[in-house]
């Protein structure tokens, strides 16, 4: 992203962190993101400035880096690097997830974790911002090789975290198992049963029920707000699904659910398009159950087209919803999402869309929800979970996904109405950035220099 773009106040903060971070490109890209939308803001706020909030916004609080040594089935001996970047604490304990996948560096992981800071600020629980990880691939490994890589994991980990500190839940890579495995090890090492360390968690021991949904669900739901807005709704509106993982599958439910037609979803290997509308059930079976390839959707549905390699943006739809990584619609696929007929993007996945890509949705004044409001879904109801944790209390499903509900609404309005007041009505990705901001600024602020 070229630098010109943020306000000549910022220039030399942006400028500050290209250097303190060299290397660090999708770092740069989510800071740069977030400066663009704060010139006004410093404008209105100049005691931001003077205190260096903004600086001290970007530094994190801690950064811990560490060896992950462990052996496969064969007594091969592997080792991966764990990462945990606690980034601000000014609203509550870090909180976000852990990604296991080959790409994750540390650049990756302080995107993600400078992400979570104003994400969690949105949904209005006391939490703060962190993300964690390794370049651990568990594609192929058995779940024993699993279980010894997460003990070895949290072993060294252990010691940052607590429900008072620092609570993790899941990410790319990391669902109920890895919880599981992390949770039994840091339970042992502790000798402490602390349900509220660990978000994500089993419902038989600890976890909430919606979690699993949470992600899709909300990312819909803030959606439907926007379209409502637009005096418009998900009602026969043709859509398309990236990826097919948990944000994926629950996005694909909620859309049926609020009578939407989800036509193509995707995996890394390629893209499946159902014109008259995907298999929810064969998809769960597949991806939940048997862990296999999207491709495999294909031999159940023989009117089902499957494209290897394919890029699911050049499908036309109605509305898209990246679920599955950064970066994966750039300035070529927003333009040609728009030129078939895209009116309404929602972010299921963290920065999946390029700056260029960005600009071409907000040009385009479609109704675009940025991930960190739209995917706060996942992170609100790990904070719900974590309520349940601490009041030794358990919720219904209708109960948990009303209160969901409840907050993906709030997220809306309060973005919507601070885009207003920034004189950008629509605009969701400034609304965000904006309202995250300043609760996290005025926390920092009455908190003092620390």
């Amino acid at each position: 992203m070229s630098p010109h773009q943020v306000d000549e106040k910022l220039q030399g903060i942006y400028q500050d962190v290209l250097k303190r971070n060299p290397g660090e490109v999708e770092f740069h890209q989510a800071v740069a993101e977030v400066l663009e939308s704060l010139g006004p803001v410093v404008t209105k706020h100049p005691e931001y400035l003077e205190r260096k909030i903004i600086e001290r916004i970007c530094e994190p609080e801690r950064q811990i880096i560490f060896r992950v040594p462990w052996q496969d089935d064969k007594g091969q001996v592997h080792i991966n690097r764990g990462f945990r970047v606690e980034f601000n604490s000014a609203l509550g304990p870090y909180k976000g997830g852990l990604r296991f996948h080959p790409s994750v560096y540390l650049g990756i992981i302080k995107f993600l974790g400078f992400e979570q800071i104003f994400k969690n600020s949105l949904t209005g629980m006391p939490i703060g911002g962190g993300k964690g990880g390794s370049d651990f691939d568990p594609k192929g490994r058995s779940d024993d090789e699993i279980m010894r890589f997460c003990q070895s994991f949290i072993t060294e980990l252990y010691r940052h975290l607590g429900e008072h500190t620092d609570v993790p839940a899941g990410d790319i890579g990391v669902g109920g198992r890895e919880i599981g495995y992390m949770f039994g090890q840091y339970k042992r090492i502790t000798n402490r049963w602390e349900a509220g360390v660990l978000t994500g968690k089993g419902l038989k021991w600890g976890g909430s029920l919606v979690r699993t949904e949470a992600t899709g669900y909300g990312a819909t739901f803030f959606i439907n707000e926007a379209l409502k807005v637009r005096k418009d709704s998900f009602d026969g509106k043709i859509c398309t699904v990236s990826g097919s993982g948990n944000v994926a599958i629950y996005t694909i439910e909620k859309i049926h659910q609020l009578g939407g037609k989800c036509v193509a979803c995707s995996d890394s290997n390629g893209v499946i398009f159902h014109e008259k509308g995907l298999d929810l059930d064969l998809i769960k079976q597949l991806k939940e159950v048997e862990r296999r390839r999207i491709e495999d959707y294909a031999s159940y549905h023989k009117d089902a087209k499957y494209i290897a390699g394919g890029n699911i943006w050049d499908i036309p739809c109605q509305v898209a919803m990246p679920s599955a990584t950064q970066n994966e619609i750039n300035g070529k696929d927003a333009k040609t999402l728009v030129k078939n007929g895209c009116i309404a993007v929602g972010e299921g996945a963290n920065m999946p869309t390029t700056p260029e890509g960005v600009k071409v949705f907000l040009d385009a004044k479609i109704a675009y929800g940025p991930g960190k409001a739209a995917n706060a879904g996942g992170v609100a109801t790990s904070a719900l979970e974590m309520q349940q944790n601490a009041q030794r209390d358990s919720w219904s499903f209708e109960d948990t996904e009303k209160k969901l509900e409840n907050i993906m609404k709030g997220i809306h309005r309060l973005c919507h109405e601070t885009a207003e007041e920034y004189g950008a009505t629509g605009n969701y990705v400034l609304g965000a950035n904006i309202a995250g901001f300043t609760k996290v600024a005025d926390a920092m602020v009455a908190h003092g220099l620390v």
